[in-house]
């Protein structure tokens, strides 16, 4: 793919705090994008926006389960080639100790911030008719559930449903909707189930893994591929980074 494959496109990244939506957005910004990215530690976030290459960046820190946060960011946001969905945490509860609690914080983090979001993108005519391209950063644990994921896996499964609904109901607008399922990836989530999850469970997950856990950039690339007119052709699939 070129260095210049996303070059005039303006690319919203939420997450870009760390993980995988950190590294979207810096490779974005290296294949020549404009990037706007979101999270919710300002410091971080500062961080990787002073990583990023090129011009015509813009930062903003926001809570997308805090209304008032969301109707700021669009109030903000420019029209939109493309929409990285990269927010979501691992809560590891084992189901006889769900609570209502867990079911809210879960969902709404995880599920509801990003369709609210995307609600009030198509409301305010934020996207670009017949050249954009949304994907949502999902998981390979969708297929592949582990003793205590319920709740990350469920809201992730959520998503993915509403992902090819909404692939249906926008493709007469030319946008496109994929999502990417990742495995374990380096990190800090990766590194927090590890240390919520017994060795031999983590070692069960890793033998699906013939290659190894990914790095953030190996997602990267498949979401900066969606995001190009390279996949001008391709909606509602789910694509599987499971290393083997």
């Amino acid at each position: 793919m070129n260095s210049d494959e996303l070059s005039g496109k303006r690319i919203l990244v939420t997450g870009a705090s760390s993980g995988i939506g950190k590294q979207t957005a810096i490779k974005i910004s290296r294949k020549g994008g404009s990037v706007f990215i979101t999270g919710r530690n300002k410091e971080r976030l500062e961080a990787t926006f002073h990583e990023l290459e090129g011009s015509g960046h813009l930062l903003r820190t926001a809570d997308l389960t805090v209304r008032e946060e969301l109707n700021a960011l669009i109030a903000e946001m420019p029209e939109l080639n493309g929409v990285v969905y990269s927010t979501g945490i691992s809560d590891l509860v084992p189901c006889q100790f769900i609570s209502e609690e867990d079911i809210r914080r879960n969902f709404s983090v995880s599920f509801e911030a990003s369709v609210l979001l995307t609600s009030l993108l198509l409301r305010k005519k934020k996207l670009v008719k017949n050249n954009c391209s949304l994907v949502f950063v999902s998981s390979l644990a969708t297929k592949y559930p582990f003793f205590g994921g319920a709740m990350y896996i469920s809201s992730k499964a959520a998503l993915e449903s509403y992902a090819r609904t909404l692939a249906f109901e926008l493709a007469p607008k030319g946008i496109r909707v994929n999502c990417v399922r990742p495995a374990f990836i380096k990190g800090p989530m990766m590194q927090e189930t590890q240390e919520k999850i017994s060795k031999g469970a983590m070692d069960k997950f890793l033998e699906r893994q013939p290659l190894g856990p990914g790095e953030p950039e190996d997602v990267a690339n498949a979401i900066v591929f969606y995001l190009s007119p390279a996949s001008r052709w391709i909606s509602a699939s789910n694509l599987d980074l499971g290393g083997g």
